[in-house]
This record gives structure tokens, sequence and C-alpha cells, in this order.
């Protein structure tokens, strides 16, 4: 293992090296262990090119389907696994396993990818066993779409915010926040990326996303994209052109176990940006589908594999 890497210079990339050269270690939920770091901002001007990373391959499939998937206000991991989309699956698989009173593999393991497996089969092909075992809980879906109010009354706030850019566009409270405190206990993960905000100014629209929580090598190329898809599709609904993502973290870190990972990614060169085309603007922002997008462009480095720490 080396002791410090210096290799190409972007926003992601950069940070990515601080934490792997400079970053504390700390222990953590999960056990696994981290480096981390505190408090750090990127900036991307959307116009410029959409920021999938190019140092390893990230699918925009999987990301743009859970974020549609976000805001249809879905909970449960059943219409992504129809999509073929797993990357929630860890969460209720091993609630399941405590629930049924199962020991939980090794995760990695052989006997944790084969029952996996058949977990994420039972979740589609029984919609009752779905019901019961395949839900996360009131995480991002339910506290976009139906927050609940102290007077029992369900607010949309992704409705809220296209109706305040619509008639109040200079509004300093243009905001949407996962991290309802009374829920938190049901929630299979508490919310990483928490809380964001849209700003408008000489026709464009930029968006701010806080994050208590970021692993840099698996979630944040996953949420910078995804932000900024968003902020493309509601720019598209309001007819605003897009302009800058910041990305904001607290905790920000790499576990141990993809230390040898990120080596691999910080020895390659970034390469250009995509850029992201809209082939379609529905009625809404809900009616979205995944064909209405294109990524234009994007010739990243192979994907890297990387186990996500549950």
């Amino acid at each position: 293992m080396v002791d410090s890497i210096e290799a190409v210079k972007t926003p992601y990339e950069d940070l990515l090296r601080e934490v792997f050269n400079d970053g504390a270690p700390k222990g953590d939920r999960t056990g696994t262990g981290t480096r981390s770091v505190f408090g750090r901002q990127i900036k991307y001007d959307l116009s410029e090119g959409f920021p999938l990373i190019t140092t390893k391959k990230v699918s925009f499939r999987l990301i743009a389907t859970e974020l549609l998937w976000l805001l249809s206000g879905d909970t449960n991991i059943r219409p992504l696994l129809l999509q073929k989309n797993p990357i929630w699956t860890e969460w209720p698989f091993k609630n399941y396993l405590k629930k049924v009173g199962k020991p939980i593999p090794e995760q990695d393991s052989e006997e944790w990818t084969q029952q996996i497996k058949e977990f994420e089969q039972q979740v589609v092909n029984d919609e009752d066993f779905a019901r019961e075992y395949g839900d996360l809980g009131p995480v991002y879906g339910k506290q976009w779409r139906e927050w609940l109010g102290a007077d029992g009354v369900p607010i949309d706030q992704i409705a809220t915010v296209i109706e305040q850019l619509k008639t109040d566009p200079d509004s300093r409270r243009i905001i949407v926040s996962a991290w309802n405190v009374t829920d938190l206990p049901q929630m299979a993960l508490s919310p990483c990326h928490a809380f964001f905000q849209f700003y408008v100014a000489n026709g464009k629209l930029s968006c701010m996303l806080t994050q208590r929580s970021s692993d840099m090598f698996l979630g944040v190329p996953f949420n910078i994209a995804s932000y900024s898809l968003l902020t493309h599709m509601i720019a598209d609904q309001l007819g605003l052109e897009v302009g800058e993502f910041t990305w904001s973290s607290g905790d920000t870190h790499i576990y141990d176990n993809l230390v040898e990972q990120v080596e691999v990614q910080l020895s390659r060169e970034a390469r250009p940006l995509p850029q992201l085309k809209i082939n379609r603007t529905p009625e809404s922002i809900f009616d979205y589908k995944l064909e209405d997008f294109e990524v234009v462009g994007y010739n990243p480095h192979p994907v890297i594999r990387g186990m996500v720490a549950v």
C-alpha cells in the first residue's frame, strides 16, 4: 500500500486524494473503519458538462432509476429490483435475516451473495413478501413527497419547491429536507444526503446539497450525479438554464475495505465530462421516464467493484 498519491486534478478526485492522504482514522456504525475529514465542498458548473465521474464507470441507469423512484415517493425496494437496480437491497436483506432469526453471513462471502440473490428474487416474485420485508421505512421518498405535518396533513416538499420556483424564485426558503427527526428511528438508514436548496439567478437554476455522511468511493459519485440530474429536470420543467451544483459534506470518508479500490481510481487520468440531453419534457416533474434521458460522450475508465458497508 502506498502512503500518498499524486495524480489527476479534478474536484472530486482532488477531495478523494485528500481523504486518502490526510484522513484521520475513525470508527463507524458498521464497524468497518474509515479515513475521514470534515466539512468539504465541491462545485460544478452544470453548463460545462454533466458530473458523471470518469475515473471509473458509474451507471447512469442506476442513478436515474433510483432518482425516479425517490420522486415517486416509494420506499419499497421492489420497484427498483423490477428495473434491475439492487443498490438498496443490503439494508432490508439484513433486517429480514434479523426478523426471521437467521444468522447474518459475512458480507461479500459466497453465502451472503447467494442468500441476497434469493432474497431479491423473492421480493420480485412475491408482493406480500415484498410488503413485509422489502420496505425501508420512511426514507427519502416518503419525506420528499409525504412529510407528515404536526397537524397530520402530509406535505409534498417536491411539489412545493416547484411551485415556489414558479411563483417566488428569489425566495431563500426553496428547500427540501429528508432529516425528519421524528421518523429517524423507523428508517433503515438515516438520510446521508439530508438537505438541498435551490437558487435562481440570471435565468439559471442552481442547487446545493448538504450531506451529513459521505462515502467518497461508492456513494458520492452517485449523489453528485443524482442531484445534478434533478437540477436538470427541474430546470427543464421551468424553462430555465442550469447553473451550479454545489455539494457540501460533513463527515467525508473512505472505508478501510475500499482503500485498494481508491488507489486504483486515483492512478487514472480524468477524461472530459459528458453532456446530459433530455429528449422529452413531460407535464410534471413526476412523469419523467428513464428513456427521456441521454448521456452523450461518456468515456469512463472501467468500473471498479466495491462492497457497500452495511
